[in-house]
């Protein structure tokens, strides 16, 4: 209609405008022009009218065709959904233990559990031996995270009634575990404020032009340190570890993104591994060697002095430090081994820091307040964990690191359940009598060999050294096998005092094995820079290079200074 309307009116117009244009020049009447201005106005209406009606047929029609693709979308949806839920699910991948690797563990610790156990030897101290050894399968094989094994293990013994939970959970009252906690706690504001940044950019700018060299500006920090502040855990936990963290992460090394072979791996081991060697070199290095000093005297009627036992600890261990990081270098170097160009760039890393911060400033000085006590504590009292706790609280009470950040750290809260566990059943081990049973059974070995002295102490040094693969402590280890290896020494003939600073520096260097069997290592395994199997092969090739060591170069020195 609209059409039609438009094409009757638009003849009318035309011959409106015709007239008009015949009847130009002569006045037009006011009638004439009403008229056209009315039929003009007619016209506009019905185009508007005819637009309108155009516009709402062309939404009409997009409407239809819209209904029509909702229509097939949700047909489409509905067969999607239909042919989702008649395929199967897809199976959730097993997340629990590594089976095979469990099975090994649990296979071994089985067999021992069924032997019979030897003459002289308690079921219950067979038992848990069992249940130790599986557990150290276990940590070796990690068919489950380390604390995680560690469980397991106390949960089984106490299941089977070797221990109680009192005993099995005895070392987390412990110092040694919780003062390797806390060490995590504090680097984390070390790295945190920055201060680690600024002072590996400061240690790289003097000696960061090689690998060795800023390896070797640690050892020798770490020799000088060592008969300042007698806990190892502190020494190495609380102020190597953080700096060396802090080292490897501004030469852009870290296990979390792949890059832990470009330094990271061989720094902390050769730290580690450095901090055994001291230990052995100073009577204050190591927490347990007055231990030592104790018990030689009443075995041998001397009294080992500090002057002494360093005099004759000082050529063998200078040998050792000199060495091991060139051996490592060699056999498990980093990638990363010439930057001429770091000194460079550290110093316009330290630029770019500008002045300290507030937060370092705290920082700095918690460190230096808690060293301070970890040296002159003792004098006053204070232990090293309280000491620990001091700059702890400093730290979080000036928000540098809050205690969600330290929930957050979780290397420290598993090194602290490995290493409490292993230290309980290893302790249990020794109060069941299986280790001064298997003491005896040495003295008796060896006695009866009619050995000349010097073959003797080889012998005698070498199987205390290596059975410290079943204990989780220095000191568990001197208390329970010291006194009766050093007297079947001395009844062999072997001199006195060295016998006694052979074994008392062997406390210390058989520390290097493994990831749990001295205070340093737990700190430095936790960064996850070296796996285990490296760690145990390397620190396997190094233990006999160190007896090599001393054994060599050790005897002619003895021999020099007169001990024998």
């Amino acid at each position: 209609m609209a059409s039609s309307i438009s094409c009757s009116f638009k003849p009318t117009l035309r011959q409106h405008s015709s007239q008009a244009s015949k009847s130009r020049g002569q006045p037009a009447s006011r009638a004439q022009a009403a008229k056209a201005k009315q039929l003009s106005s007619v016209h506009t209406s019905f185009s508007s009218a005819q637009s309108k009606q155009q516009l709402t047929a062309s939404r009409l029609n997009s409407a239809k065709v819209t209904g029509r693709q909702q229509i097939v979308c949700k047909a489409s949806t509905n067969i999607v959904a239909a042919a989702s839920a008649a395929e199967p699910p897809a199976e959730k991948p097993w997340q629990g233990a590594k089976l095979k690797e469990l099975g090994y563990a649990v296979a071994i610790g089985t067999a021992i559990w069924f032997i019979p156990p030897p003459a002289g030897v308690a079921i219950k101290a067979w038992k848990l031996l069992a249940i130790f050894v599986a557990t150290i399968v276990g940590i070796i094989l990690q068919p489950l995270p380390l604390g995680a094994v560690a469980m397991v293990g106390l949960g089984v013994s106490m299941v089977t009634g070797i221990l109680t939970f009192p005993a099995a959970f005895s070392a987390f009252a412990t110092e040694i575990p919780w003062l390797i906690a806390i060490a995590f706690f504090l680097a984390k504001g070390f790295i945190k404020t920055g201060l680690g940044n600024r002072i590996a950019y400061m240690v790289v700018s003097l000696f960061g032009s090689t690998s060795l060299g800023l390896t070797y500006s640690l050892v020798l920090s770490e020799l000088f340190l060592a008969p300042a502040i007698p806990s190892l855990a502190a020494r190495a936990g609380g102020i190597f570890l953080p700096l060396c963290k802090a080292l490897c992460t501004a030469c852009g090394s870290d296990p979390k993104d792949g890059t832990e072979k470009k330094l990271g791996s061989y720094l902390m081991f050769v730290m580690f591994q450095a901090s055994c060697i001291s230990s052995s070199m100073f009577i204050t290095a190591m927490a347990a060697n007055p231990l030592s000093v104790t018990l030689a005297q009443a075995a041998i009627g001397h009294t080992i002095s500090w002057g002494q036992w360093a005099q004759a600890a000082f050529v063998p261990g200078i040998v050792c430090l000199l060495c091991m990081p060139l051996i490592l270098y060699f056999i498990a170097g980093p990638e990363l081994k010439d930057s001429p160009e770091a000194p460079a760039k550290a110093k316009e890393e330290l630029e770019k820091l500008g002045p300290m911060t507030t937060d370092e400033k705290i920082m700095g000085a918690t460190l230096l307040t808690t060293v301070g006590l970890w040296i002159a504590g003792p004098s006053f009292g204070i232990g090293s964990v309280a000491a620990a706790l001091v700059g702890l609280t400093v730290l979080l009470v000036t928000g540098v690191v809050t205690w969600k950040e330290c929930l957050a750290e979780g290397g420290a809260w598993d090194t602290l359940t490995w290493f409490a566990a292993l230290i309980a059943m290893a302790a249990y081990l020794n109060k069941y009598g299986l280790i001064s049973w298997f003491s005896a059974e040495v003295v008796k070995v060896v006695g009866g060999l009619g050995l000349a002295w010097q073959p003797a102490l080889v012998v005698i040094c070498l199987i205390y050294f290596y059975s410290h693969y079943m204990f989780a402590s220095g000191a568990a280890h001197i208390g329970a096998m010291y006194t009766a290896f050093l007297s079947v020494a001395v009844a062999c003939g072997c001199p006195p005092v060295v016998s006694a600073i052979l074994l008392a520096c062997f406390s210390n260097l058989m520390g290097c094995t493994t990831h749990y069997g001295i205070g340093s290592a737990p700190p430095f395994y936790g960064t996850g820079y070296v796996p285990l199997a490296q760690w145990w092969t390397l620190g396997g090739i190094l233990s006999v290079f160190y007896i090599t060591v001393w054994f060599g170069v050790g005897a002619v020195w003895w021999k020099m200074i007169g001990l024998y």
